[in-house]
């Protein structure tokens, strides 16, 4: 590996679809920027999420651990109405990806969404973050930056900010003018890391040319039956389209070949996703629930062209950064996802990753072990061998019971290391009209 510690940008999607992207077989050429990037480094086939929800997801992406463990994280997700709750968020002192690294002498900066909690008791600067620009919620209007409680929802630290733009643009722009900030101190040996999390491709689905829209037709976006898969794929491609400035960036400072840049999704693909092959979406622990695109792209070390199937999760990439890094996990809270290190330096490299999961909604379970997966919805159990059935269309739990029972107890021995969902925990559909940000 490379000795230098890199530069780091995590950048992660909303709601994107596992094959949305060209680079994994996306149908329109919505990702030209992102698909040089997987060419030029590395595309995992087998890559998951911590969960098919949002807020989980991204508590289980600060902390390297299990988003169980958490209260916060029991909320399938964490919506507007929880804010000044001091229960629903990121406790600041649990230690977490940015507060490690920064005290390992990084550099430290959130653009975009948080989706953890609201201050005061929660935010991205008491949780290690030096700078945050964007959203505190789960969803706003991309033009007025409203959350779906009709509130403001536009934050420069923790102070509200207001600017006009399209989201998607405005976080581009910002992550853009971070890199040209820090970069003479990247140069001189002080690495920056910052997460990019945007809204995109999550719901409002609004294009940048809705701005010019006319009166009503805007509007309409906000309700269940607005949107097409057209103007999502447009705002996929404004997302990419953001990320080559932030390349461009980069490549002007002189600083590409000593960044590391991952790129990912939150979870599975909504209403306009492409999943294919995969069945599911949102909400689901079925296959296009949880499976997401991982790129990794770092000039310095990792070799072009490289697809690896090995399996992971969304805290097994944030482990991986940690110690790319060169910080450690505290000892009172350790960690519980595993680097990724060897496979980004030979991308044939493969280890045994098995991968657990739970949701309140629908009492879903389900276990990745090898090339078997063990699922669990509304009481009803099915054992899929996705290495022949990705679509998991042939359950095979009557014909196989020995591995069955041998998968549900692995599972209930792991659902026995973390805490059980309290009976409060509270389910907020990822279509329900009532967080439809309006305007």
């Amino acid at each position: 590996m490379s000795g230098v510690r890199p530069n780091i940008i995590y950048i992660v999607a909303d709601d994107l679809g596992y094959a949305d992207l060209g680079c994994y077989g996306g149908r329109d050429p919505v990702s030209p920027v992102l698909d040089r990037l997987a060419a030029g480094g590395l595309r995992f086939t087998q890559g998951y999420s911590n969960s098919p929800v949002c807020s989980p997801t991204r508590f289980a992406l600060m902390t390297m651990r299990y988003q169980y463990r958490l209260r916060g994280a029991m909320e399938e997700p964490i919506n507007s109405r929880s804010k000044g709750n001091t229960t629903l968020g990121l406790p600041p002192e649990v230690p977490t990806l940015p507060s490690l690294l920064r005290g390992a002498g990084y550099r430290t900066a959130l653009i975009g969404k948080w989706h953890l909690g609201y201050p005061p008791a929660f935010g991205p600067l008491r949780s290690g973050y030096d700078e945050f620009y964007g959203i505190m919620a789960g969803g706003v209007d991309y033009f007025t930056h409203c959350s779906s409680s009709g509130q403001h929802d536009m934050y420069l630290g923790e102070d509200e900010h207001r600017e006009v733009g399209y989201l998607t643009d405005l976080l581009s722009r910002r992550a853009t003018d971070y890199v040209h900030r820090m970069a003479a101190d990247a140069r001189g040996g002080r690495p920056f890391f910052m997460s990019l999390h945007y809204t995109a491709p999550h719901w409002p689905w609004e294009t940048r040319d809705d701005a010019q829209a006319a009166p009503g037709v805007a509007s309409n976006l906000f309700h269940l039956d607005g949107g097409s898969v057209h103007s999502y794929r447009r705002m996929i491609h404004h997302m990419d389209e953001g990320i080559g400035w932030l390349m461009q960036a980069l490549r002007d400072e002189g600083l590409e070949r000593d960044t590391l840049i991952v790129f990912t999704s939150d979870n599975g693909g909504e209403r306009f996703s492409d999943n294919w092959p995969l069945v599911g979406g949102k909400m689901d622990l079925t296959e296009g629930g949880i499976r997401v695109p991982w790129i990794a792209h770092w000039p310095a070390v990792i070799a072009p062209g490289g697809v690896s199937m090995q399996h992971c999760m969304t805290m097994d990439w944030s482990a991986t950064l940690l110690e790319l890094g060169g910080a450690v996990p505290d000892p009172a809270y350790p960690i519980d996802g595993v680097s990724l290190q060897a496979v980004l330096r030979d991308a044939g490299q493969r280890f045994h990753r098995p991968l657990y999961w739970r949701m309140n909604h629908r009492s879903q379970r389900a276990l990745r072990d090898g090339d078997w997966k063990y699922l669990m919805v509304d009481g009803h159990e099915y054992l899929f061998d996705l290495s022949a059935d990705e679509r998991e269309r042939a359950n095979r739990a009557k014909r196989e019971p020995e591995r069955l029972a041998r998968m549900r107890d692995d599972w209930l021995a792991w659902n026995a290391t973390v805490p059980p969902i309290p009976a409060d925990a509270t389910i907020s559909l990822g279509y329900s009209s009532a967080d439809m940000p309006q305007r």
